[in-house]
This record gives C-alpha cells, structure tokens and sequence, in this order.
C-alpha cells in the first residue's frame, strides 16, 4: 500500500515530484522514490513496505531491460502463484509482488490484468516507445486521479496532490450540485473537483504522443451473465464457504503484523471465523474497534461476544464529541472529498490506534451487504441510497431555485432483468462501494496502514450476485447463505441477529455537544465565493428546526460542514 504519482511531457519536473512525494509521503513513509526520463516523464513512489521489506523491492521499479518502469500501488494476493507460473519465463531477484506484477505485465501486456487477484493503482512507463499504461484493480479499491492539458498528463493517489502542482483548485460543480440534491458522490470517473478525473474501477488508460485512451477491462455484467448457475443451495453454501477462506488466507499473507477492524454484526463474525478456519490460530492477531459511550449506538457488547470466543487481544478506542471539530478537519485535509461523517472519524482513529501499536495491515468486512443483499431496500425494491429514514434526507429548499434546478435525479444503469441484481450493480459500482472505498482509503493511508477488504475478492462477489435470490433473503433477512455459514462457526445468536447499521450518536451530537462546532461552520459557507448556490435563510431556518427536534436525518447537516470545511 503507497502512494503513486507522475508526469507525462515535456518539462522539468524534478521540484514538483518533490513537493508531491512530501504532500502524500503519509501513503508510504518508508521509502521515497524517483525516476525521470528526462524531456518525457517523471514517476514517484512513496512505500509502506508490507511484502519483502528490503530495499531491492524499492519503488519506481524496473524490468531487467530498464525498459519498462513501474510504480505500484496495492497488494497482488496471489503472487505466489503467479510467481510459480511465471519463474520459466522470468528471472525474479526479489520476492516482491511488485516484481510478480511487471513481470506479469512484460510478458503478457495488459492481459495480465485478468490474471491477478488483488487490489492495485498502477503505471509503467515503456521508455522506448515513450508510451504510459495505467490500470485500476476491478472494484477501485485503490485510487488513481489524473489531470490533462496540452501539455502534460499528470497522475497520482490524491487529488491535493495534483493541486500541488498549480492545478487551479475549483469546485465541480456538477458533482457538488448531485450531491447535495441527490446525495451522489459523482460518477466513476469523477471527482469534486474541476478538470482532475478519476480511472473508473476495472478500467486501464494509455497516453501516447498526447492522446489519452480509456478503456474496461474488468466486464462485471459479462462474466455474473454467463457464470453457470448453482441451483442446489448446499453446494452453494460449500462453494461460498470455500472461497471466503481463500480470500482470507490469501489476505493474510504480509511480512508484518496483521490485525482486525470489527464491530458486533455477522460480517465480523464471518471475518474472524474464516479466518479462524484459515490461520488455524488467529488468538495472537489483535483487533480493533471503536465506541462512542452512546449504549444505544456501540456495538461493544456483541464485539465482547466475539472476543470471549476467539481470545483475540482487542483494542477498543473512543470517540468522544470534543475530538470531532479538529478531528473534522484533519480528516477533510485527507479525504480531499465530502466523507461519511462522524463514523468515518470514528473508523480514523482505529487506524490511528493500530499504527501506533505497529499494526501495518489491517482486514475489515467492507464489502458483504453489497454481495449478498445485507440493506433492508433490497427487499423492498427501493432504489433509495439512505437508510433508516421516514422522509428524504435532500433538502431542495435550501439551495438557490434556479441553481437547483440544474440538478435532476442521477439515473443509474441496470443491466440485468432482476431488479435486486441491479440494485446491488448500482451499490457495487456507483454509490456505496465506491464512497466507502475512498473514504477508508484515505483514513487508512492518513495513518501509514493498509486496509484490506477480502469480502470484494471478485471472485465471491460474482458468486454473491449471481445467487437466486432465495440463496441471498429469507424470512425478510439478507446475507441467508452468509448466515447458515457462520451458524456452524459461532451459534445463531450472532448469525441470526438483525442487521445493525454502523452508527455514532452523530443526529444528537451535532444538535447538542456539536451545536457550536456546526453554527460555526455553517457561518463559514455565506463568505464563500459560491455562496450563490445556497438559500442561507433557509439553511438557518432548517438549522433551528433541527435544534428544535427535528433531526430524523442529519445527512443534510452533515453535507454542509463537509462543503465548509473543504471549501471555506
């Protein structure tokens, strides 16, 4: 896990990678690295050494020829495998996977792509051809942003990192307006800000003598569409059961200490049992997990329950109401982008936490709902992105009238003919997933750890989406072959337990401890030069209303300090 970053174009190049490398050095403290085709491009690297840990494994890294130059950003899981499938037709000297991947890339092109099992943002510059190939791992678990002009094509992990460069930093404002009135984080391809974009997940690009090529390689619909259909729910349940303990093993693999994000639901529970079947031992690996003090929100009890089964060391860490003003704000500088709220702060100081103890590499069960129908809208048909709201969170009233109509509802594609499979489409690839992604990529990287999800190894995932849908809700429950897996691990009483949101006391903070915090916030957005998007008078009203009592959702305020802190 690091950070990657480059220039393609004519031009010297050498003080803006250092100011770069320095911008993002949090992604990989361990190493710093550079290469520069002087007149053509430049490449930088920022390592978190987690696989070979010696200097040779050292980033930007280069074929045997010095044609091929890459930098890398991720984790191939399976390079062990790879290697042994390769080592006839490569002479490896490390025992790296970054090594595994260009040897991958040297021998078979962008096919390799298709061979790897991991999660990866990365870039290899062909010094002969002066040609550059970029690539995303298939869900976007880690990031890649780029900005294009006449002149150069620039990459990196970051967004505040292009913007290092001279990028003018102005809002999109499209994508601002979808989110505020839609709730959307932007397309797969953008970003809150004008002119940077993103690689889209499962995608590669190319440039070459100034043009930009982008193109799919992961075909998601293709392969759910023609995966053979398991009809017998036994065989289903011991073919899922199967791979969901090679994703974890193969997760488990690193050269430093290994721990466990959990909170109390079944998608921990799974975590730690597959993993329990797969290490044989995991009562020595420590996990983590935070509380607010809020009874009604922590998830403590059901964490202890956990612990008391497995006997892992856990550390549990608070988040009290008073850290969340600076704690705001640090986070925004990192997510770059509008985040989750006070769980996001929450979830950063369990990272904070690790780092501190020496944990490097951390598992977490991101990834399950999504899979295997966890969200009570997939029982209802609903095409809602919130939960656990009687109205909508939008507030449409407090935004300037001729602004917001310029924003109408974000229509998302539905590929298949059953409207559940299309729901979990859309939640995979446009709205849940992709959020959840960054933001716990940012909070992982903020504090120097990686943060691996094996619930979306893609392999499980086409599994859980091509299921029938009796496989996946049953009894008006969702993840049933999930359950019946984990029954025979840890009881019924966790497996059957209903589905508990991972939540923080935020609607009463915010109105409450917080008051303060976001009047003051919300003071901020009238000096802003954008000012003009929003109805202020209408935002105090619906402020004192909210202070009043009226805070069934608090996604709304929550979007509005997100805009001021980034903004103003």
């Amino acid at each position: 896990m690091c950070g990657i970053l480059g220039f393609v174009g004519s031009g010297q190049y050498k003080t803006a990678l250092s100011r770069m490398l320095s911008i993002q050095a949090h992604r990989g403290p361990d190493f710093t690295g550079t290469y520069f085709d002087e007149g053509f491009a430049a490449m930088g690297h920022n390592r978190l050494s987690i696989i070979d840990l010696s200097s040779s494994a050292n980033q930007p890294f280069q074929d045997h020829s010095g044609r091929y130059i890459m930098v890398f950003n991720g984790e191939i899981y399976n390079y062990l495998e790879l290697k042994n499938t390769l080592k006839q037709q490569y002479n490896f000297i490390t025992s790296s996977d970054t090594e595994v991947l260009l040897a991958a890339f040297c021998i078979y092109g962008k096919g390799c792509l298709d061979m790897v099992n991991g999660m990866f943002a990365f870039a290899i510059w062909d010094k002969k051809d002066k040609t550059l190939f970029a690539a995303r791992d298939r869900f976007g678990i880690k990031p890649f942003y780029y900005f294009k002009n006449a002149e150069s094509f620039i990459f990196s992990s970051e967004i505040k990192t292009i913007h290092e460069t001279g990028v003018c930093k102005a809002p999109n404002e499209v994508v601002w307006g979808h989110y505020f009135l839609n709730g959307s984080y932007g397309q797969p391809h953008e970003t809150f800000w004008e002119g940077i974009q993103q690689l889209p997940a499962g995608h590669y690009l190319e440039f070459s003598e100034g043009k930009l090529h982008v193109e799919s390689w992961y075909d998601f619909v293709y392969r759910v569409k023609n995966k053979p259909q398991i009809t017998d729910y036994q065989e289903a349940q011991a073919v899922y059961e199967n791979l969901l303990i090679d994703s974890i093993t193969l997760r488990c693999r690193a050269d430093v200490p290994i721990g466990f994000n959990i909170s109390g639901g079944l998608d921990s529970s799974a975590l730690l049992a597959m993993a329990n079947i797969s290490q044989h031992d995991i009562s020595n690996i420590e996990a983590f997990t935070f509380y607010t003090g809020d009874e009604n929100y922590d998830e403590l009890p059901w964490v202890n329950q956990m612990i008391e089964r497995y006997k892992n060391p856990l550390q549990k860490v608070c988040l009290t109401s008073n850290e969340v003003p600076s704690l705001a704000k640090k986070i925004s500088h990192f997510q770059d982008e509008p985040y989750g709220g006070l769980p996001t702060l929450a979830y950063s100081k369990v990272f904070h936490s690790a780092s501190k103890k020496g944990v490097k590499v951390l598992l977490d069960g991101q990834g399950m709902d999504e899979q295997l129908a966890g969200y009570d809208y997939y029982q209802k048909n609903s095409y809602s992105t919130i939960q656990g709201v009687h109205k909508s969170p939008f507030k449409r009233h407090l935004f300037n009238t001729k602004w917001a109509e310029n924003f109408s509802k974000v229509i998302y594609p539905k590929p298949f003919e059953s409207s559940l499979e299309n729901l979990q489409y859309r939640d995979l690839f446009y709205t849940k997933i992709p959020r959840a992604l960054r933001f716990n990529d940012r909070i992982s990287m903020a504090f120097s750890t990686e943060l691996r999800v094996p619930f979306l190894d893609y392999r499980l995932v086409e599994l859980g989406v091509s299921l029938p849908k009796a496989f996946k809700i049953k009894n008006h429950q969702g993840k049933q072959i999930l359950r019946d897996i984990v029954a025979n691990s840890v009881g019924n009483n966790v497996s059957y337990a209903p589905k508990r949101p991972l939540q923080t006391p935020q609607r009463e903070w915010l109105g409450r401890e917080l008051n303060g915090f976001v009047e003051y916030e919300l003071e901020k957005i009238k000096s802003t030069h954008y000012s003009t998007w929003f109805n202020m008078k209408a935002i105090d009203l619906e402020w004192q209303n909210y202070l009043a009592g009226d805070n069934q959702s608090s996604f709304h305020i929550w979007q509005l300090v997100n805009f001021a802190l980034l903004m103003a």
